[in-house]
């Protein structure tokens, strides 16, 4: 870059800077509006090129003045720029910034650029600041996604009254809202009240899954279905038919007890049973017991004897070496036939040490044989005892009553406990409580959390999906007052964990936040952990499940 060029690009900069404390501002400005001076201005403010009023003045070596942008483009676009008035060569290096000129024309009244609504005259100087609060002057309205535009004046009606991007409250959830939006809205807001499908109430849009419970016109099945009345009607007529058949209801029940008094009664004579096989399978395994230890002793004195005979046979070795060594030489008759007498009961000897070999072979078999019908049966036994102590604990009525022992060890190690499955009936669904007594997610480290899980259920293929029944949680008062802490849920029809499981058991749901620990470990009027121990229970409301 030359260094004329260097100094027109240090005039264009310095054009920008304060002259007499106003910064030039109007060469962006000026050439969107129309400039309507009070007074009609000389010849010498007119730009020989544009003919307009000059934008920061620049003269020229010839004396003439003009706008900075008109000179600029004059010397870029010619290799010799002339003067259109004089036709005088036009040399970078002579053109300079006008402050004078610029003073004057800063000083000349004009009218507001607004003038066919607003009458104000400035001097120019001060026009821009004047439009700045002119109440004529257009301006766009700030509210998020408008882009109207309207008189400064207007525009705080505009905002409050007429735009349709303005906050309004939603009447029902009071919220503010995008007016555009607020209808679409309100055919989604949950707090607003919708008419109930079936009965004549007005509830709020969120509370429709739990009116359904409640709902008079809703259909429901006798509560006393599980026991044989085969009752289902509107809600209504539900419970006045509850209230009027109670003779019928006590007779079901009584015949419902009846068959479950039958079944524990078969239920005892089969653990009756179990704990006889048991006890035989015991025996037996105390039997084998006695017959391992027995080979185990025969197997030792056996490996006693062997190693003897091993000795022995190392013994007639070394004779039978010394023997050839004596039959080199010239032997007697009578030596002779001693050595043939000591060679015939070496080789007795040896064939008896052969046999016992054998024999202890035949033991090893037997005792490994034996091992193993005792590893059989030990499994087994094992098998029972497991199977055993699951029918002790097994609930089939949907109630779960869990005693949580250890509960300072259990709680600071954070780990979660699993309680043993229960059934709403003997053929209905499989669940199991889960306990984080230490907390899990928000609640880690400040609250108890309890969870129900759904697993999979060897039924599972003939049971209504998803699960639908009311859940009842609770962690139980041990002081006799019955202050239980207690939270139900109605199941979540587009909840996973309430489908029909997958795997081993679906994800759990229930409360991360159930108890504080500072409400659970020192309550008021309470006891909820006594010796270390805490009681949880798991109720199902097992109204209208059909028992296969």
């Amino acid at each position: 870059m030359s260094a004329e060029e260097n100094e027109c690009v240090w005039s264009r900069e310095q054009s920008r800077q304060c002259v007499n404390g106003v910064k030039w501002e109007l060469e962006s400005l000026l050439p969107a509006r129309t400039l309507h001076f009070v007074e009609r201005i000389g010849e010498q403010y007119m730009c020989p090129v544009c003919n307009s009023v000059v934008l920061n003045p620049h003269q020229a070596g010839c004396g003439h003045i003009f706008c900075y942008q008109c000179i600029r483009t004059l010397m870029d676009s010619q290799t010799s720029p002339k003067c259109p008035l004089d036709n005088m060569l036009i040399k970078s290096d002579e053109v300079f910034q006008d402050n004078c000129c610029r003073r004057e024309l800063l000083n000349l009244e004009v009218y507001c650029t607004n003038a066919s609504s607003c009458s104000h005259k400035i001097t120019l100087r001060h026009l821009q600041d004047h439009l700045k609060c002119c109440e004529y002057e257009s301006v766009e309205c700030s509210n998020q996604g408008c882009a109207e535009e309207t008189h400064r004046k207007d525009l705080l009606e505009h905002q409050q009254s007429v735009c349709s991007f303005r906050l309004e409250l939603c009447t029902h959830c009071r919220k503010a809202y995008p007016l555009a939006q607020l209808k679409k809205h309100g055919a989604i807001c949950p707090e607003a009240e919708v008419d109930c499908p079936k009965c004549v109430q007005r509830i709020r849009r969120n509370k429709v899954h739990e009116h359904v419970v409640e709902c008079p016109e809703e259909e429901t099945d006798c509560s006393y279905r599980k026991y044989g009345c085969s009752t289902r009607a509107k809600r209504a007529l539900v419970q006045v038919h509850e209230k009027t058949e109670f003779n019928h209801h006590v007779l079901l029940i009584l015949e419902s007890n009846s068959k479950l008094e039958k079944q524990v009664e078969d239920l005892q004579q089969d653990l009756v049973h179990r704990h006889s096989v048991l006890q035989d399978h015991s025996l037996l395994v105390n039997t084998l017991d006695r017959e391992v230890t027995k080979c185990d002793r025969t197997l030792t004195g056996h490996s006693c004897t062997l190693e003897e005979q091993r000795e022995c046979v190392s013994s007639v070795q070394q004779q039978l070496q010394a023997l050839r060594c004596v039959l080199g030489a010239d032997l007697g008759q009578d030596q002779l036939q001693s050595l043939r007498a000591s060679l015939d009961s070496l080789r007795q000897r040896v064939d008896e040490a052969e046999a016992l070999r054998e024999h202890l072979g035949v033991l090893e078999q037997t005792a490994q044989r034996h091992s193993r019908l005792l590893s059989i049966h030990v499994e087994q036994l094992q098998s029972n005892e497991e199977r055993f102590r699951h029918l002790e604990s097994t609930s089939y009525d949907g109630k779960l009553i869990w005693k949580v022992r250890e509960y300072r060890r259990r709680k600071e190690s954070g780990a979660p406990l699993s309680a043993t499955p229960f059934y709403t009936s003997r053929s209905g669904y499989k669940l199991s409580a889960r306990v984080y007594l230490g907390g899990d997610g928000p609640g880690r480290g400040t609250h108890l959390s309890l969870y129900l899980m759904l697993m999979r259920g060897d039924f599972d293929s003939l049971l209504p999906w998803p699960f639908h029944q009311p859940v009842v949680l609770s962690v139980l008062d041990q002081s006799g007052g019955r202050n239980h802490l207690t939270m139900g849920f109605t199941p979540d029809p587009d909840n996973d964990s309430f489908y029909r499981p997958r795997s081993e058991a679906n994800k759990a749901a229930g409360y991360q936040l159930f108890v504080s620990h500072a409400n659970l470990e020192t309550p008021k009027n309470a006891v909820y952990v006594r010796d270390d121990t805490l009681f949880i229970k798991v109720q199902v409301d097992t109204v209208g499940l059909e028992d296969l």
